[in-house]
């Protein structure tokens, strides 16, 4: 199976995949792409804008995961009333969706934050913080919200939670932010495998 990973980050939602699918990552940040190929370095790595790659390439893939930037969706916007650099929020995110749901034939997910706002396009599921649109419908994974945040507020924490040790990327890169950034590994793990028992059942 190809399987298109865009915006990779440090692979976080990748983590647990194992090796025997085809992966092709995309990430514009040369320096948290390193990261990634240092632990992925089976996959291939295109270091690019993941949204142009989509378009161009969507057809190539049997699964395909985005990512998109997601602090112009989070609900941190709305302390930022008088903030003169406040942003649109980016539609790409929706431009995306779109694509993927009325011209792809394969497999996919969009993950994004839950937003300050109701989203233009009703998510499919949601884990934790997190949207997901998607050509399956999913269970929500249990969790505890709780025990998720108070990881997320250190760094080895992070670390330890999802099976990376950063230290020697420390000055390259903000390490703290790659690791929130990140899509829990085991929540990764369990849409993609939910999407392929889905597809063997249909």
């Amino acid at each position: 199976m190809k399987i298109l990973n865009l915006y990779a980050g440090i692979g976080g939602n990748r983590k647990l995949w194992g090796d025997k699918y085809d992966i092709t990552a995309v990430e514009i940040n040369p320096k948290i792409a390193k990261i990634y190929q240092d632990y992925f370095p089976k996959d291939k790595m295109i270091i690019g804008d993941a949204h142009e790659f989509l378009r161009e390439n969507f057809r190539n893939f049997d699964f395909i995961w985005a990512s998109p930037p997601c602090p112009t969706h989070s609900v941190l916007q709305m302390t930022r009333y008088y903030d003169k650099n406040l942003k649109y929020p980016d539609m790409t995110l929706y431009q995306e969706i779109i694509l993927l749901k009325n011209f792809y034939k394969g497999k996919w997910v969009v993950e994004n934050v839950k937003p300050y706002y109701k989203p233009l396009i009703q998510p499919t599921f949601a884990i934790e913080r997190h949207f997901y649109w998607s050509s399956d419908f999913i269970l929500e994974k249990e969790h505890t919200d709780g025990a998720y945040n108070e990881i997320r507020d250190k760094t080895e924490d992070m670390e330890k939670a999802y099976g990376y040790d950063l230290k020697k990327y420390k000055g390259t890169v903000e390490i703290r932010k790659c690791l929130r950034n990140a899509v829990k590994p085991e929540d990764g793990k369990y849409i993609l495998e939910s999407i392929l028992e889905n597809n063997k059942n249909n």
